[in-house]
């Protein structure tokens, strides 16, 4: 006989949403490594102290996280989400009754205290803390890249760079212009570069139109990640423009504050050649004394089969090249009464051989076809280069090689499994806000992954 099922009859249930929320779920294993205690003390000063009880700030830390962890890329779907889901609700602490806020509320808090009080960097950070306290960071070898993340601009809607004006706007311009105008003096935006963009986002004017992709060109901004990669934990994460100074500069940034806020400071940096110039690498040697596990970015080396300036040999304390046939080529083959540097606006020094010299060489073919004699210019900073040269044959140098593909296995879990493939909120700040969201969110996962003990998590409140 086919059966039939009926709604129970019973007046009163037993029910406790704990036991329903299996052990090994992602939402109970993050919730062992969440503290939230110091959220309200650093909220306090941008609360009134009369009127109304406003919404639990942790409740909408716990729903962000879980829209950030879940891939929920919609606050009016979080909320959905959370109402609806047995685990959020236990996770948030709202128990069966508990009401959801409004999605709207989300908005308004994120443009006022929020911002104000930078709470999404200080809970980025108290996950950091929390990994270092697991033992997840070695601090012995960083990594740190750049990924582009589409803006929520249409190029339909844009104006060519040379036409736009960053004069002319008055006091009811949109967020994202405001904050992209307070941006203009900022190294990591309207400063890192004075090339103008071909074009131009009235809704987003800080987003970068870029090609890098090397497909369709879009509007984006960079998350920069800078890794620990012993367990590919993000110590650090900075938004910046779509350009390569952009994304050094940032890089310089996330490191000075890693080692400012948790006196962290890495042994050796790896890197890919975007970050091998000669100005970056004098930084992390001179200034930094880390070692660059970086290729070198050097455009010395000829493919039309001269001679480069690898051929020449450099005496760092005589000051001089010596070519392939072992004439010197030097700075200044005179004495000045005032002395000079010897050095050229783009930061070089220029060496040159004799000119008798060159025209009595067999191989003046091969070194200077084109010219009387040959010239070797030397980047101020070339040492630097050469210390990240020395350091390419080395173990410890493959090792960071092969560990530096794991921020790359971030970015694609950013895009992929979180859904931060375009952005949602416009302007710098808006960017930053869901860097560090997402950021928080693969600590937590990773802590979850790594050092969640099932069954181990205390009982919510």
């Amino acid at each position: 006989m086919m059966g039939m099922q009926t709604a129970p009859a019973q007046l009163f249930y037993d029910f406790c949403l704990d036991d329903h929320i299996p052990d090994d779920h992602l939402l109970r294993r993050i919730d062992q490594f969440l503290d939230l205690a110091t959220i309200r003390t650093e909220l306090k000063p941008f609360y009134s102290t009369i009127g109304c009880p406003s919404i639990d700030p942790e409740l909408m830390m716990r729903m962000l996280i879980v829209g950030y962890c879940m891939g929920i890329r919609s606050e009016r779907r979080l909320c959905e989400e959370v109402h609806l889901n047995l685990a959020s609700r236990w996770f948030c602490r709202l128990g069966l009754n508990g009401k959801v806020p409004d999605h709207s509320t989300f908005s308004r808090n994120r443009h006022g205290r929020f911002r104000q009080s930078d709470i999404l960097r200080h809970l980025f950070e108290t996950i950091v803390e929390r990994c270092m306290q697991e033992g997840l960071v070695g601090g012995e070898g960083f990594a740190v890249d750049a990924s582009l993340i589409a803006a929520d601009a249409n190029k339909q809607r844009s104006v060519p760079g040379d036409q736009w004006r960053t004069g002319g706007f008055d006091a009811d311009a949109g967020r994202a212009i405001r904050e992209y105008l307070a941006t203009l003096d900022d190294a990591a935006f309207g400063a890192a570069s004075e090339v103008k963009p071909k074009f131009v986002s009235p809704a987003d004017p800080a987003a970068q139109w870029t090609g890098a992709h090397k497909g369709h060109a879009f509007f984006a901004y960079a998350t920069n990640y800078l890794i620990d990669t012993e367990n590919a934990v993000i110590v650090d994460v900075e938004a910046s423009r779509a350009i390569r100074q952009a994304e050094v500069g940032a890089s310089r940034t996330m490191i000075d504050r890693t080692a400012r806020r948790f006196g962290l400071k890495p042994r050796h940096l790896a890197a890919d050649s975007a970050y091998g110039s000669a100005a970056n690498l004098a930084w992390l040697v001179k200034e930094r004394q880390i070692e660059p596990h970086i290729p070198v970015f050097d455009k010395s080396n000829r493919t039309d089969g001269t001679f480069s300036r690898s051929d020449f040999v450099f005496d760092t304390e005589r000051n001089h090249y010596t070519c392939p046939q072992g004439k010197l080529l030097v700075q200044f083959r005179r004495a000045y009464t005032t002395p000079r540097s010897g050095i050229t606006k783009e930061g070089t020094r220029l060496y040159r051989s004799s000119k008798s010299d060159c025209q009595a060489c067999a191989l003046k073919e091969k070194c200077c076809p084109n010219t009387p004699e040959r010239k070797v210019p030397r980047d101020l900073h070339e040492d630097a280069r050469d210390a990240a040269r020395a350091l390419a044959d080395t173990p410890a140098y493959e090792r960071s090689r092969h560990r530096r593909k794991k921020v790359e296995m971030l970015f694609a879990h950013l895009k992929r499994i979180l859904r931060l493939g375009r952005l949602r909120l416009r302007g710098p700040s808006g960017a930053r806000d869901e860097f560090l969201l997402a950021a928080t969110a693969q600590n937590l996962r990773k802590l979850a992954k790594l050092r969640a003990a099932a069954g181990a998590c205390p009982q919510p409140a």
